[in-house]
């Protein structure tokens, strides 16, 4: 278990909240998992939480930014964002089919009274935020 830095923009706290009551605490609970893997992870000690887009997003140094977010005109579903011309997306398709809703190759969908697979999403948030260590890797090292 790494000790992590995490490095935070006070403007993420004002972002999270902007969000409605009910949605809040369900990007609160993506966050929480992000934050989790990257502790448990030897490869991350340390991680930037930002806005991107005016969405939070966290990033690693060896990894791929993972942005999550809400947005009004998709209001009941949220979601965790990955780079789109990462093979991330279509990596998590091959191995954990439809186990997750997604985007093309940028996001897993989450409707707001979904469950979420925590296992494998966590399993997915581990391989972007170790993303540059393996993309050379077939299904990124899965």
């Amino acid at each position: 278990m790494s000790k992590l830095k995490l490095n935070q923009n006070p403007l993420v706290k004002d972002k999270f909240n902007s969000y409605p009551k009910g949605v809040k605490s369900k990007i609160k609970v993506l966050r929480s998992m992000i934050l989790e893997v990257a502790k448990e992870n030897e490869f991350v000690d340390e991680l930037e939480e930002t806005l991107k887009w005016g969405e939070p997003s966290y990033l690693a140094k060896k990894g791929s930014t993972i942005r999550i977010d809400w947005k009004a005109k998709t209001p009941d579903q949220y979601a965790m964002y990955f780079k789109c011309t990462s093979k991330l997306v279509s990596t998590f398709r091959k191995i954990y089919g439809d186990t997750f809703n997604y985007e093309n190759n940028r996001a897993i969908l989450f409707g707001l009274n979904e469950k979420i697979p925590e296992k494998e999403l966590k399993e997915c948030i581990g391989l972007a935020l170790n993303y540059h260590l393996l993309k050379d890797k077939p299904l990124l090292g899965k």
